[in-house]
């Protein structure tokens, strides 16, 4: 049972300081490495005069220096907040006015914008000189380790807090219950502003693991993809369900050329039960694990293996089973179905809240007086079948998109905000897997419109309106152009209209 994820990283790095931790396709760093540079970063960060606890802002890739950046800021007291560099430019400005962040590092080059009221932290400023650290500076506890900002419906995200503990919680559920091998060699590619990266991440670091990168940039290039991925070698799967279904376009994607594989961990979307019946013929000697959690509750809070006899006994796969530290109930007066309802999560890896958002906090969470620990509200419907969990959606307008979870209302805010746009909607068209398979954007043109561009026109012409504010992935890739969207009793566009219509 490991009581303190930093300082279990760092016996590992004195222990065993030539161990390799991090393999970055090719390029590999040690623990030692990891350790020296960690330091560096707290040292550097403790001279910074920030104010006690603040989080920090990290941009960048999956370069070995993002995660010694990461294990700086805790180190040095202060939570971080991982930011792809994938991302727009005004992701930074909206996470920073609702972090209040007082610094940046910028492990790759920041965009031009303007950051008045920030520090902006470089690499080669730091240097490479070994600090000595204090562990009575680290984070613990209740502390913030890292905050995840996700999606929000009024075009500002919300920043999941996640304490030591939450975190701790967590990695000692995946180390103890998923029959890890010793010293895992993880899959890193999910990117990590995405939580399901700490599937990976702290797994390895704290098993004496490594960390072996597929990088976004590869992952979005099929062809690039598809030559790389047969070269890396490593024994646990991290990733959604949607991106390995793309691999399997990928021929040497079989348990013959990685002989290694011993372990698929899904999490992030639904699994569909194809999907996992082909990895089973696929990969006969691997185990694969369905996973649940919302980023609320650190990552994931159920698993099952998905075994022949799972297979045989349902269609549509279960979640899993809770985690002996968690509780599971169904709050059955929401929900579509009798029976179902949603799925209420109370334990020791439920976040406390929002950032600086009490008011979202209050209707996500709450703790009642005879719980020990805070409850979140999943916005998922689900039931329980024994000790199984099952999935069966939404109960808001919430969607999981590639693993990525989105809320539609946001991209509903700024299609409204469009100067072509008189009524728009953002509808997700599922698959008979009951996966979100695409976003459509359903829209009402305002009068004249059409008389001055064709449709393929306006199309670019919203897109790159709503690339300014939102991340690639939320962007719908289908428009459609109607009269007139059905309007509900309230006089409002009825939204559950749409989203039946685009699916029926």
């Amino acid at each position: 049972m490991i009581k303190n994820i930093i300082k279990k990283i760092d016996q590992i790095a004195l222990a065993e300081p030539d161990r390799i931790a991090y393999d970055f396709l090719g390029q590999t760093n040690t623990y030692g490495d990891l350790k020296k540079r960690s330091d560096a970063w707290a040292g550097y960060i403790m001279g910074l005069n920030l104010s006690p606890g603040s989080p920090i802002m990290i941009w960048g890739g999956q370069t070995f220096d993002m995660i010694a950046s990461f294990l700086g800021c805790v180190k040095a007291g202060h939570a971080y907040i991982p930011i792809a560099s994938y991302s727009n430019a005004e992701r930074i400005v909206l996470i920073q006015e609702v972090a209040a962040a007082e610094a940046i590092i910028a492990i790759e080059e920041l965009p031009a914008i303007a950051l008045p009221d920030l520090q902006v932290i470089r690499p080669e400023e730091v240097g490479n000189e070994t600090s000595a650290v204090d562990p009575a500076n680290f984070v613990q506890g209740d502390d913030n380790f890292y905050i995840i900002f996700t999606s929000g419906t009024s075009g500002k995200p919300k920043g999941v807090q996640i304490s030591h503990n939450n975190l701790l919680s967590f990695v000692n559920w995946e180390m103890s219950d998923f029959a890890l091998p010793a010293h895992p060699s993880f899959l890193a590619q999910a990117p990590y502003s995405f939580d399901l990266s700490v599937m990976s991440l702290y797994p390895a670091l704290v098993g004496a693991g490594k960390l072996v990168v597929l990088p976004h940039d590869v992952t979005e290039n099929f062809a690039q993809l598809f030559q790389t991925l047969p070269q890396l070698q490593f024994n646990v799967w991290v990733s959604t369900p949607s991106f390995a279904q793309m691999c399997f376009l990928d021929k040497t994607f079989t348990g013959e050329h990685h002989p290694d594989l011993t372990h698929f961990l899904f999490c992030g979307e639904e699994l569909p039960h194809n999907e996992a019946e082909l990895l089973q013929k696929k990969f006969p000697q691997a185990k694969i694990f369905n996973t649940y959690g919302p980023t609320e509750t650190t990552v994931a809070v159920t698993q099952v293996e998905i075994t022949p006899e799972v297979l045989a006994n349902y269609d549509r796969l279960p979640i899993g089973r809770v985690k002996e530290d968690t509780q599971i109930t169904i709050d059955k007066t929401k929900g579509d179905q009798p029976g179902q309802g949603e799925i209420i999560i109370t334990g020791p890896s439920t976040s406390k809240g929002y950032l600086n958002n009490p008011e979202k906090t209050a209707k996500a969470f709450f703790q009642a007086p005879s719980e020990q620990y805070p409850s979140h509200r999943s916005g998922d419907e689900g039931f329980f079948d024994g000790d199984l969990l099952f999935y069966r959606g939404r109960i808001d307008f919430q969607i999981k998109f590639n693993g990525y979870r989105i809320e539609l209302e946001e991209i509903n805010y700024y299609l409204g905000k469009n100067k072509f746009v008189a009524h728009g909607v953002a509808a997700p068209k599922y698959g008979s897997d009951h996966t979100v398979k695409q976003i459509v954007a359903e829209i009402e043109l305002k009068d004249g419109v059409k008389k001055r561009y064709s449709e393929d026109e306006i199309t670019q012409l919203i897109r790159a309106d709503l690339a300014q504010n939102l991340m690639p992935y939320m962007i719908p890739q289908r428009f459609v152009y109607r009269d007139q969207l059905p309007i509900s009793q309230n006089g409002k566009v009825d939204i559950k209209a749409v989203i039946k219509e685009v699916n029926e």
